[in-house]
């Protein structure tokens, strides 16, 4: 019998063109493309509809679930092959906001699971780069009672309740269900969040979709019971410390997100039973692993590394966001 041999995989970026989306993520991954407001490029999703498809290897042109259904857990982890049977746990995304993003709040895995069937939306995003008085809103700035939200509405005053950051490049924002939030125009950042595509937009700044002359849908009711109405005293999430260029971003339930800084070669041993993806956001890398497979990953793009691989050589100079669940 031939032994498995799954490389680091790459794949076909899912552009998606939205009402608020820039310019500036086709330079950013280096491609060409006629496509114009590309909002989002879905790096590595096994979202149903947006499914990934491998670009490199033997098994070129197969979709992320496909590989799954393949390779089950050497491809991902027993443990994920056992909780979510072959649904790819996690959704990565580059995001490019010429424009404010709608104000929105997802629900949690319970709620989430009860309405659609779905996993909820926890989520995060590092900050790649900014325009000049970028923003993030994220979290409350003073109290807001279920009673005040449904008075309201989809009312601009909600803006009123709603915290402010001005947004850096380097910068990271955990965002757990319940927790309001936007993006605002002039942020580039990677997302990493739960695989859903459940979204409650709660105000919209009254803008009208270019294609359907109608403002676009709210859903300011069900908002209401998925809402964390508490006031946080700090909204912006701060790194641990950087141990030999690794350094712990997000550490939650959902994932774990490290920021990887590298200047030459470094290995590294990915943890039993898991898969790791990287996403370039600086420099150039060669990535091989211990079956002598090897890639090269520039900025912008993604790969995902198979639970069976048991050392990763990275060879370059640059940030990787190293992401798992």
């Amino acid at each position: 019998m031939q032994s498995v041999n799954i490389p680091p995989l790459k794949f076909r970026p899912i552009l998606k063109s939205v009402i608020w989306g820039g310019e500036k993520i086709a330079p950013f991954k280096g491609i060409k493309t006629d496509q114009k407001q590309i909002g989002e490029s879905w790096e590595i999703s096994g979202v149903k509809g947006n499914e990934s498809i491998v670009a490199n290897g033997s098994d070129a042109g197969l979709t992320l679930t496909q590989m799954i259904d393949k390779y089950g857990a050497k491809l991902v982890g027993q443990r994920n092959i056992e909780r979510f049977g072959n649904m790819f746990p996690l959704l990565i995304k580059i995001i490019d906001a010429a424009g404010d993003l709608s104000l929105q709040v997802h629900p949690d895995d319970e709620l989430a699971k009860k309405r659609h069937n779905s996993l909820g939306k926890t989520e995060m995003w590092y900050i790649v780069d900014t325009d000049p008085d970028a923003t993030i809103l994220s979290g409350l700035s003073k109290e807001l009672t279920p009673e005040t939200y449904a008075q309201i509405g989809s009312d601009s005053s909600l803006l009123d309740y709603v915290a402010k950051h001005r947004s850096n490049p380097g910068e990271v924002y955990f965002l757990p269900a319940g927790r309001i939030h936007g993006i605002g125009a002039g942020n580039l950042l990677v997302e990493v969040q739960e695989t859903s595509d459940i979204t409650y937009r709660i105000y919209d700044y009254g803008r009208v979709d270019a294609k359907t002359g109608k403002t676009r849908e709210l859903h300011v009711d069900q908002a209401k019971d998925a809402i964390d109405y508490t006031v946080y005293p700090n909204y912006i999430t701060t790194p641990g410390a950087d141990l030999d260029g690794t350094q712990e971003l997000v550490l939650c339930s959902h994932f774990k997100v490290y920021r990887l800084t590298i200047d030459g070669e470094r290995t590294y041993y990915p943890k039993n039973d898991c898969f790791s993806t990287f996403t370039c956001i600086e420099g150039e890398f060669v990535i091989s692993d211990d079956r002598n497979n090897e890639i090269t990953l520039c900025k912008g793009e993604s790969c995902l590394i198979p639970a069976m691989a048991t050392t990763v050589k990275v060879r370059g100079k640059g940030v990787i966001i190293d992401a798992m669940n």
